[in-house]
Order: C-alpha cells, then sequence, then structure tokens
C-alpha cells in the first residue's frame, strides 16, 4: 500500500478508474450509477489527481503481489476555515477479486493514521445503510451518527437510506 504523490494518481488513473468503474458494477454506492463509462470514472480521478496537488485530498492505493491494482481510499479534507481539524473518507474502493481479505480495512486505517499525523481531530464518512462498508466502519471503531432516508441512489438508481459515521482522533 502507498500513499499517491499527484503524478502518482496520474500515472494510475486508467487502474483507478478500472477498480471505480468494478466497484460500481458490484453494487457499491459510491457516487456513480450503472453502467459506468470508464471515462467518467478516469475524470473523476483525473480530478482527484488535481485536488491531490492542491493538497485537499490524499490518496492511497494497494497493489497484489502482481502489481495489480486491489484498493483504494481518498481522504479530503474540509476547506472552510471553521472546518480545518476534518476530513472525509470518500472512496473506500476493493476489487471484488480482493475482497474478505481485510484490504478495506489496511487501507482505512492508513487514512485514519495520516489523518491523525497530520493534525485532523475527527474524520466523517457516509455509506449505504446495510451495506458490508457499515459494518467494517462498525468494527473499526466507527460511530454511527445518523441515517438519511434516500439520501442516495444505488447503482442501479434506487434511492436507499445511507448512514453516516464520525471518528475522533487522538
Amino acid at each position: 500500500m502507498e500513499r499517491l504523490a499527484p503524478d502518482g494518481v496520474r500515472a494510475r488513473t486508467a487502474g483507478l478508474a478500472a477498480l471505480l468503474v468494478d466497484a460500481v458494477d458490484g453494487g457499491a454506492s459510491v457516487g456513480f450509477l450503472a453502467p459506468l463509462d470508464p471515462a467518467e470514472a478516469a475524470a473523476w480521478w483525473s480530478r482527484a489527481a488535481e485536488e491531490t496537488a492542491g493538497g485537499v485530498r490524499d490518496v492511497w492505493a494497494a497493489h497484489d503481489g502482481d502489481g495489480r491494482l486491489t484498493g483504494a481510499v481518498t481522504l479530503a479534507r474540509t476547506t472552510t476555515a471553521n472546518g480545518r481539524h476534518r476530513g472525509e473518507i470518500a472512496r473506500l474502493l476493493v476489487h471484488r477479486a480482493a475482497r474478505g481479505r481485510g484490504l478495506g480495512r489496511r487501507l482505512l486505517a492508513a487514512a485514519e493514521a495520516h489523518a491523525a499525523a497530520t493534525g485532523l481531530t475527527l474524520l466523517v464518512l457516509d455509506t449505504q445503510t446495510g451495506s458490508p462498508a457499515e459494518r467494517l466502519y462498525r468494527s473499526a471503531g466507527w460511530t454511527e451518527t445518523g441515517t438519511i432516508p434516500d439520501y442516495a441512489a444505488d447503482p442501479a438508481g434506487g434511492l436507499r437510506p445511507t448512514t453516516l459515521f464520525h471518528k475522533r482522533l487522538p
């Protein structure tokens, strides 16, 4: 696993886009509808690279022993003056072929540790209620803040509730 500099995100845009397409195709509610056009996924990662260059997003990528991209997570920093102490975990993605091996937990832990080391004291995230990700966040010590009905469409377009979580950092 590695934290990517902006050029690293740019160099891996195609792989990151394929990972995002795999997640959406697998039913992950991560802001996109299925079928996700690879060009749309690549455009999202290109914007993420620019946000990384601007210091408002950090990106981690994980690879298997053969160098294939198997997971990624981003940490977005709040840019408002009254929110500089907090960040958001966004786009925690694990390729369907790599799930069930603790990779999501390791990616989450890397982002949390970096957030704490860089002075953030509060993290937030949201996930589809009842999803496997929700169980991961609970088991990783995140606190449920509340649930919003019909907050976001799942990849098939159906409205689903979203659970908000927060975690205080030391």
